[in-house]
C-alpha cells in the first residue's frame, strides 16, 4: 500500500474492530460481530479466528457447524490462543467434528490453563482429579483448581472443598473444605451449597447450626442439587423448631452476599 492510499484508508485498526465486535457479539448483535471479525479472522487474527469458531460451535449469527468450527479453532490454538485451545479442547473432549479424543484434549486444555483460561484451568483439575484423559493426578488437581480459585471459579472452589474433605492428595481438613464449600456456596454452586449445609449439620468444620443448616440446603435445592441435598434436608427439617425452618427460609430467599 503507497503513502497515500495509507493516509486515505479509514478502515480501523484492528484492535478497534475486535473491540466493537465484542460489545455487539455481548448485545446479541452476532451477525455484527461477525461482520467485523471475518476479515480479521481471514487475515491470521488469532482471537478473530478463535472468536469465529466459537460462533459456529455455538451456532450464534450461523447455522452451527462443528466443521467450520474446527476449521477456525485449529488456526487459533495453532497461533497460541488460550480460547481457541480450550474450544478446540471441548471439541475434542465431546466429539464435536472430531473423533472423541480425550487426551487430546487434556493436551489442549493444559495448554490454555498455562496461559491463564480458568475455564480450561477448572476443566484441567477435573479431568486429573477423575483421571480422564490424562493420568489421575491430586496434587495436579488441587494446583489447577487453586489457580482457577484465585480468579472466582465457583467450580474449583466447590473441587477444593470435595478434595480437602475427601483427604484426595491432602490430610483430610473438615473446616478447609467448609471454607472452600463457603466460597463456592455465596457464589451460587448448588453443590457446594448442598455439602455445606451438610457440614453445618453435623458441625464438621464449622459450628453446628440447624438454621445454617436448612438454609444453604433450600438454597441447594432450589439450585438444582435438590437430590444432594435431600437427606441432609429432611434430617435437618426434622430437629429444627418450627420458627428455626421459618428464619432458614427468609435467609435463604435473600441475595447471595
Amino acid at each position: 500500500m503507497s503513502w497515500l492510499a495509507r493516509l486515505l484508508d479509514r478502515t480501523p485498526p484492528p484492535e478497534q474492530r475486535m473491540a466493537e465486535a465484542l460489545t455487539a457479539w455481548r448485545s446479541g448483535n452476532y451477525g455484527v460481530a461477525l461482520d467485523l471479525w471475518a476479515p480479521l479472522a481471514h487475515e491470521g487474527h488469532a482471537r478473530a479466528q478463535s472468536n469465529m469458531g466459537a460462533a459456529f460451535l455455538e451456532g450464534r449469527g450461523v447455522e452451527q457447524d462443528h466443521g467450520k468450527a474446527i476449521l477456525w479453532l485449529r488456526r487459533a490454538a495453532g497461533q497460541g490462543d488460550a480460547g481457541g485451545q480450550r474450544n478446540l479442547a471441548l471439541c475434542h473432549y465431546e466429539g464435536w467434528g472430531v473423533p472423541q479424543d480425550h487426551a487430546e484434549a487434556a493436551r489442549l486444555y493444559e495448554a490454555a490453563a498455562r496461559q491463564g483460561d480458568v475455564e480450561a484451568q477448572d476443566m484441567l483439575s477435573w479431568m486429573k482429579l477423575v483421571g480422564g484423559g490424562c493420568p489421575q493426578d491430586y496434587d495436579g488437581a488441587r494446583f489447577w483448581a487453586e489457580k482457577a480459585a484465585a480468579h472466582g471459579s465457583a467450580a474449583a472452589m466447590a473441587r477444593l472443598g470435595d478434595i480437602h474433605h475427601n483427604a484426595l492428595g491432602v490430610e483430610r481438613d473438615a473446616a478447609v473444605a467448609a471454607d472452600w464449600w463457603g466460597r463456592a456456596a455465596h457464589r451460587g454452586h448448588a453443590e457446594a451449597q448442598a455439602m455445606l449445609g451438610a457440614a453445618y449439620l453435623a458441625g464438621k468444620g464449622v459450628d453446628r447450626d440447624l438454621v445454617e443448616a436448612l438454609h444453604w440446603l433450600r438454597r441447594a435445592e432450589m439450585g438444582g442439587a435438590g437430590e444432594l441435598a435431600a437427606g441432609f434436608f429432611r434430617e435437618a427439617r426434622a430437629h429444627a423448631k418450627p420458627s428455626q425452618r421459618a428464619e432458614a427460609e427468609r435467609r435463604a430467599e435473600e441475595p447471595l452476599s
